[in-house]
């Protein structure tokens, strides 16, 4: 079940790089909340207080997000969309917030996650996710943190396709186009002794293909003569 998270943010009147810095040299992270009516509030959030909460809420938890400007007050129920970090060091630059509505379905990317362990496994096969993340459509409070996928019945060149993804209630695939497999198990890689005789065996049916090619034009030859 989807857990909700409170957080406290302010509106901020001036946007910009330069302020963005300022903002951040303070201990706050820029950031804006919109929606699809199409209302954009530039605002900041005590880098801590918002840290502290990503940490729980992630981008599949609904967040109360209170907003304050001035001497008015208002909340709006929202998701974490886009969190911008910096590309070397280990801090949130900016969080871009959506405005979603509790009684209206979306539509959303969740996480794959595996879970048990292959029977191909054992024997060497490797376990491969061609899927990161699969598009559902559910009410805000439905998003589930991850999708979890148990692949513990799957043998050497076995897959688990789309159409075979356990979902949880109230949770639907958006339609697709075609049933792809999400994740399979691939068998073992090759050992250098089997690289060396697949290689030989090549080379043995070069030179034989070289001499049959060799007694036709002999053959041929001669008839001419």
């Amino acid at each position: 079940m989807a857990q909700r998270y409170s957080l406290e943010a302010v509106k901020r009147d001036k946007v910009g790089k330069g302020v963005a810095r300022s903002l951040r040299r303070q201990g706050y992270v820029p950031g804006v909340y919109y929606d699809k009516s199409g209302v954009n509030i530039p605002l900041q959030i005590a880098y801590g207080t918002l840290a502290s909460t990503y940490d729980k809420a992630q981008k599949s938890n609904v967040i109360d997000l209170e907003i304050k400007g001035g001497s008015d007050t208002f909340r709006k129920p929202v998701l974490i969309w886009d969190m911008q970090s910096h590309p070397i060091k280990d801090f949130i630059e900016h969080v871009d917030f959506i405005g979603v509505d509790l009684t209206e379905e979306m539509n959303v990317d969740v996480q794959v996650e595996v879970t048990g362990e292959a029977k191909g496994a054992e024997q060497g096969g490797i376990v491969s996710i061609f899927r990161d993340s699969i598009s559902v459509t559910c009410l805000p409070t439905a998003i589930p943190d991850q999708i979890s996928i148990d692949v513990s019945d799957l043998d050497i060149n076995d897959n688990l396709y789309i159409e075979d993804i356990v979902l949880p209630e109230g949770v639907r695939l958006q339609d697709y186009d075609e049933n792809f497999a999400v994740v399979g198990v691939a068998p073992p890689a090759p050992t250098e002794e089997e690289l060396a005789e697949a290689e030989e065996g090549e080379a043995e049916g070069e030179e034989g293909a070289s001499s049959e090619e060799g007694g036709s034009e002999e053959g041929s030859s001669g008839e001419e003569a």
